[in-house]
């Protein structure tokens, strides 16, 4: 295990001009103490490694030096095989692109390995693709993308959840995509840096000035920020059910499985029915979701929302007759 890590270490440094001590010890998930054992380690090895103090200094290699490190192991020969070409690289146009490198990846291959790639290729194959069209559509995303890469600013037209829209410039830092939709991390220069949904951007420009990345932004680091910030601080709307034992297997189903402790722990009627407070982002998510939790619920509170069942109710009655 130690001997991989010195691996990824040398590797590491190889690929980054200038990396801290804390910034290897995140990478590698250890400890700094365990980090300035294995500089030491590698440095005794013969690998030029060296460290500069101060507010801008690091770790580095020799500038020039390159290691010889060629091979690999049997978990990172099935992780090459395992990759597919998921929706992102699709949208982005690089499916090919990632073809032709994974070509010339396996081509520079030690001989000995070969057989071993394409034997893990046989029996693991990804398929990032839904059975169903459920991706968001991202018309400018081809234009964001150009701006992110070339650091272009943006005029940005952009709609917000209720679907007005503004217009602003902005600094593209970076393209995410999760669970097949994409954000875009931008910043107007006088704030931190927000994220757009890329489906509710309505107008991209490219201008002709570029711009300045932030030297400390890390888009890994901020990302796993923003991600924990939205979820304590997204709105909330909490809607009093009543569940048949059914209706609350249904719901678990689709809430997070960090609901599912609470979702046991409701108290049960004698009927063996179930009341308590789900809380939703919004009204139309909590329609959404209990339109697929479909039978064997009762909106209790909010009476908007309830009322919204009712119509629909009658709406489906009215078109299919009353059942015999």
């Amino acid at each position: 295990m130690r001997a991989d890590r010195l691996v990824q270490l040398t590797l590491l440094l190889q690929t980054r001009p200038k990396m801290t001590v804390g910034e290897l010890a995140r990478e590698l998930q250890v400890s700094e103490r365990t980090i300035h054992r294995d500089l030491d380690s590698l440095s005794g090895a013969g690998v030029p490694v060296y460290a500069t103090r101060g507010a801008a200094g690091g770790v580095s290699l020799l500038e020039g030096w390159r290691t010889q490190l060629t091979g690999f192991t049997r978990a990172e020969l099935h992780a090459l095989a395992a990759v597919a070409a998921p929706g992102a690289l699709e949208d982005l146009g690089l499916t090919s692109a990632m073809r032709s490198g994974l070509m010339k990846l396996a081509a520079a291959l030690p001989a000995i390995q070969k057989p071993a790639l394409e034997y893990a290729r046989q029996r693991l194959h990804v398929d990032a693709s839904s059975w169903f069209p459920e991706r968001e559509l991202v018309p400018q995303l081809a234009t964001l993308r150009d701006a992110v890469w070339q650091d272009r600013r943006v005029s940005l037209t952009y709609r917000d959840f209720e679907g007005t829209p503004s217009r602003k410039v902005v600094d593209p830092y970076a393209l995410v995509i999760k669970a097949d939709r994409w954000y875009l991390v931008a910043s107007t220069g006088e704030s931190a840096p927000r994220v757009y949904r890329g489906s509710r951007v309505d107008g991209a420009r490219m201008r002709p000035e570029t711009f300045t990345r932030p030297e400390k932004f890390d888009l890994p680091s901020f990302w796993k920020d923003w991600c924990a910030r939205f979820a304590e601080k997204r709105a909330q709307y909490e809607v009093t059910l009543r569940l048949t034992p059914e209706g609350l297997e249904a719901l678990r189903k689709i809430r997070p499985p960090a609901d599912g402790a609470r979702l046991d722990a409701a108290p049960r009627a004698p009927d063996g029915s179930t009341t308590l407070v789900v809380d939703f982002e919004r009204e139309s998510i909590a329609f959404a979701q209990l339109c697929d939790v479909a039978t064997g619920f009762e909106v209790l509170a909010p009476e908007t929302l309830r009322a919204k069942f009712l119509r629909l109710a009658a709406g489906i009655l009215d078109a299919h007759g009353t059942p015999a």
